[in-house]
């Protein structure tokens, strides 16, 4: 019995990696908790429905060029201007969530889609909101910064990460389980440029939509 008890443990402990493999490719994104107060997001209409899903990039570049992903910062810039959204993307693939999806953040602001159902300056109530940590292109930019405070950004800092890309589409994934009504299309999932070209230039040239499967 002992000898047996032996050879089960080495079998165990060989396929262990594979086991853990497994788990880690299938499993759940993993979420961490950083709630902002309910002054940056209102309760959701119940008999409203989620329909659709915005992606933006966030930074404090402005104040803090040499490091512009600083979680508390980024944090405290949402609570100052009462903004939100529903999950925040660090660099390395951390998913941070800001509100409860059962909440409406503010995200979108005014603006309209490009294509039915439009949703003019009411996108919050139909919408879950990502942000990236992320930077544009010094064009993209220039709403927030001159090119001299912009060239004080380290290049490694500009665009998003690999990490990002692969914890986004996980998380999209995610989100859909609870919300089918978000299609995995350019219809239901789109950038804050696209609502509201006039003022906002994020997820910006840089974002790779290919690298979500758009």
């Amino acid at each position: 019995m002992f000898k047996i008890k032996q050879v089960f443990l080495k079998v165990a402990i060989l396929l262990l990696p594979v086991f853990f493999h497994a788990a880690t490719a299938c499993g759940q994104v993993k979420i961490v908790q950083r709630p902002l107060s309910d002054k940056c997001s209102r309760p959701r209409d119940k008999d409203k429905p989620v329909t659709h899903l915005m992606i933006h990039f966030c930074s404090v570049c402005t104040e803090q060029p040499q490091n512009p992903y600083d979680l508390n910062a980024i944090c405290r810039v949402f609570e100052d201007y009462g903004v939100s959204a529903h999950y925040l993307i660090g660099r390395d693939g951390t998913v941070y969530q800001l509100v409860d999806e059962n909440r409406v953040t503010y995200h979108a602001g005014k603006g309209k889609l490009p294509f039915p159902p439009y949703l003019e300056n009411s996108f919050n109530g139909s919408s879950i909101g990502i942000e990236l940590m992320g930077i544009g292109t010094q064009k993209e930019m220039a709403v927030f910064m001159d090119a001299e405070a912009y060239a004080r950004i380290a290049k490694s800092d500009i665009g998003f990460t690999e990490e990002q890309y692969a914890s986004l589409k996980q998380l999209i994934a995610d989100i859909q389980k609870r919300h089918p009504e978000i299609k995995t299309d350019r219809q239901h999932i789109v950038g804050h440029d696209e609502y509201a070209p006039t003022r906002k230039t994020d997820p910006g040239s840089l974002f790779d939509w290919k690298k979500i499967g758009l």
